[in-house]
C-alpha cells in the first residue's frame, strides 16, 4: 500500500471526522449533570467507533468479494461507491433548498453510562448514509488491490480519525471544565435548541456541484 494512498484515506477521515452528530453528543454529556462524565463519555465514543468500524468491514469486505467473484466487478464496485456518494450528496443538496424545523438536541432520560455505547452506536450509524467520504476511501482500498487483513486495520485507523474530534472535546472539557462547559452552552443556545433553518440556495448549489462532479468521476471509471 502506497504512502499517496494512505495519506488520501487519512485525508478522507479526516474530512469525515467533522460529523456534527456525533460531536454533538460528546458535547450534551459535557453539559449534561451525570455522576460518570467521563466514563460515560468514553463509552459513547467506543460505541461510535464499534459503528464506523463494523459498517466499514461490512462494505469492504462486501466489495472485495465482488470485485472478485464478478467479471468486471472492480468496475461495479468503483462506480457504485462513487455513485452512492454522488446521490447522498444531490439528497443533500435538495435538503437545503427547503425550510427544515430542528428539533432540540437533548439527551434521553434513560441516559448514562450503561446506555451511553449503544446511544453512540445509534447516533453514528444513522448518520453514515451520510458519511461519502468514508465510501470513497473503501472504493480506493479495493482499487488498489489491497490484502483484507491491511485493509481492516486501515479501517480500524480510519474509525480511530474519525473519533479524535471527540476524544479532543473530552479531553480539553475535562482539563478546562467549566470554562469549556461556558462556551459549549452559548454554542448549544445557537444550534442545539429547536430552531427553523432556512433554506440556503449557495449550499445547495455548492452540494449540487460536487455531486455532479463525483457522478462524473464515477461515470469515467
Amino acid at each position: 500500500m502506497s504512502s499517496a494512498l494512505l495519506a488520501g484515506i487519512v485525508g478522507l477521515a479526516a474530512l469525515d471526522s467533522l460529523n456534527p452528530a456525533t460531536i454533538a453528543g460528546v458535547a450534551l454529556i459535557l453539559l449534561a449533570p451525570l455522576p460518570r462524565r467521563l466514563g460515560t463519555a468514553l463509552a459513547y465514543v467506543a460505541g461510535a467507533y464499534l459503528a464506523v468500524l463494523a459498517v466499514g468491514v461490512a462494505v469492504y469486505t462486501g466489495a472485495d468479494l465482488a470485485a472478485d467473484a464478478v467479471s468486471g466487478g472492480l468496475v461495479w464496485v468503483r462506480r457504485g461507491a462513487l455513485g452512492l456518494a454522488a446521490l447522498l450528496l444531490l439528497v443533500a443538496a435538495v435538503r437545503r433548498l427547503r425550510p427544515q424545523q430542528r428539533s432540540a438536541v437533548v439527551l434521553p432520560r434513560w441516559f448514562g453510562a450503561w446506555t451511553a455505547a449503544p446511544v453512540g452506536v445509534l447516533v453514528t450509524a444513522a448518520d453514515l448514509p451520510n458519511a461519502f467520504p468514508y465510501l470513497i476511501a473503501i472504493e480506493r482500498l479495493v482499487t488498489a488491490g489491497v490484502p483484507l487483513e491491511s485493509g481492516l486495520w486501515v479501517l480500524a485507523g480510519y474509525a480511530v480519525v474519525y473519533c479524535l474530534p471527540c476524544l479532543v472535546l473530552l479531553a480539553v472539557g475535562t482539563a478546562h471544565g467549566e470554562r469549556v462547559r461556558r462556551r459549549l452552552r452559548r454554542v448549544y443556545e445557537r444550534i442545539g435548541q429547536a430552531r427553523a433553518v432556512p433554506r440556503s440556495i449557495p449550499a445547495a448549489l455548492s452540494l449540487f456541484l460536487l455531486a455532479a462532479a463525483v457522478a462524473a468521476v464515477a461515470a469515467q471509471v
